[in-house]
């Protein structure tokens, strides 16, 4: 029983339910931008390049040759699928763009609330009327 409410009490924690919240949200955004780059960034990119379609891009590691990489892939045939790792890199490059400018846009809120000078306290102020009077005396 004892173990339960230890598991409990660390499933509770801030830290974990705050790293669930992060993961379940990460998937989403993987997601989207997965979508991002298949259906809208890189149709141009393979229409710039000569209409190339990078997902089907492929070195054949058989001695058969094969048009397309559906074809390879209907008798699984060794193959190295380059065109899914340049997409992998677009996604990366995109999903590190978008987390530097979140990132960029929090340090900067985080700087203006930190420039705002907090209100002096009680004691601050009963301090300053003090000193106001000593600098008043003859």
């Amino acid at each position: 029983m004892k173990i339960i409410q230890e598991f409990k009490a660390f499933v509770m924690r801030g830290n974990v339910v705050d790293l669930a919240i992060g993961v379940i949200i990460g998937v989403a955004f993987g997601k989207i931008i997965t979508s991002i780059v298949n259906d809208v960034l890189m149709p141009p990119i393979g229409l710039l390049t000569g209409k190339v379609d990078f997902k089907s891009l492929f070195l054949n590691l058989s001695s058969t040759p094969y048009a397309t990489l559906a074809d390879a892939d209907a008798v699984k045939a060794p193959v190295i699928r380059y065109g899914a790792f340049i997409n992998s890199v677009i996604e990366f490059v995109i999903v590190a763009f978008c987390v530097f400018m979140v990132v960029k846009l929090m340090n900067r809120l985080i700087k203006k609330e930190e420039a705002k000078p907090a209100p002096p306290t009680p004691d601050q102020q009963l301090l300053t009327e003090i000193r106001d009077l000593l600098k008043a005396r003859p």
